[in-house]
């Protein structure tokens, strides 16, 4: 939390032209492309980076379908978890995320700018609107990221929490390919005391296909993706302990 802060007072400096700037991109969709809205939220995360001696690494990007919407499944550590995700992510991407948690400084621009849809947990309705929302963009060609853990810990440890059977429905719909993503270290940036420099990996994983998952339960879905991502966390991390 203390190298959020630290970053953005770094960069206040910045402000009064960047955020007018992300305002007017995602004010104007049908002036500013989805590749250049995405290309600018790009840039606003590599200052941030550059700010806050972040470093991010990313293995697995040729598992990333060429063509064709797909949905990306991380595991969550904390604020920086999408925007690793999207620095690294070179063809544009949106966000699915809670109502509650979007309104937040610089937050707010950025699901602004990626077109991202606002899901409101405590509202039945309204969340299985933007299922359908989300699943008409899947099937169009658009890729989304959504965390099916829901929420986390602070100085999380890369520590991976049950995967919620709910968050899969977008997949049965569109009968998308799901590409299991593994964050790790990712929490250090912005979820835990560290303040010094910081290197996190993005790992995306092969995608599973709906020939693989379409017979399961959304709750096999949750934990077949779970267990792919903690596989991939331990392949990694258990030779170090």
């Amino acid at each position: 939390m203390l190298k959020f802060i630290y970053v953005i007072l770094m960069n206040l400096f910045r402000a009064p032209y960047m955020i007018p700037k992300m305002h007017k991109e995602a004010d104007h969709p049908e002036k500013y492309s989805e590749e250049e809205r995405y290309e600018l939220a790009r840039h606003v995360i590599r200052l941030m980076k550059t700010t806050g001696g972040i470093k991010t690494k990313a293995y697995g990007l040729e598992n990333l379908p060429s063509e064709g919407g797909y949905m990306m499944y991380p595991n969550h550590q904390g604020k920086y978890d999408a925007l690793g995700i999207i620095y690294t992510h070179k063809k544009p991407c949106s966000i699915v995320m809670d109502r509650a948690k979007s309104n937040t400084i610089l937050v707010r621009e950025f699901i602004d700018l990626l077109q991202g849809k606002r899901l409101d947990k405590k509202d039945v309705r309204q969340a299985l609107t933007i299922i359908n929302e989300v699943s008409e963009d899947v099937k169009k060609g658009k890729r989304y990221i959504l965390f099916p853990e829901g929420g986390y810990d602070f100085n999380n440890r890369n520590n991976v929490c049950n995967f919620k059977a709910g968050s899969f429905k977008i997949a049965l719909k569109t009968k998308a390919p799901i590409i299991p993503v593994a964050l790790i270290d990712s929490y250090k940036v912005f979820n835990s005391f560290n303040l010094g420099p910081v290197t996190t990996q993005v790992h995306y994983l092969k995608p599973i296909l709906f020939d693989e998952y379409g017979s399961l339960k959304t709750h096999e879905i949750a934990e077949l993706v779970q267990r792919r991502i903690q596989e991939k966390i331990d392949s990694i991390l258990l030779p170090e302990t």
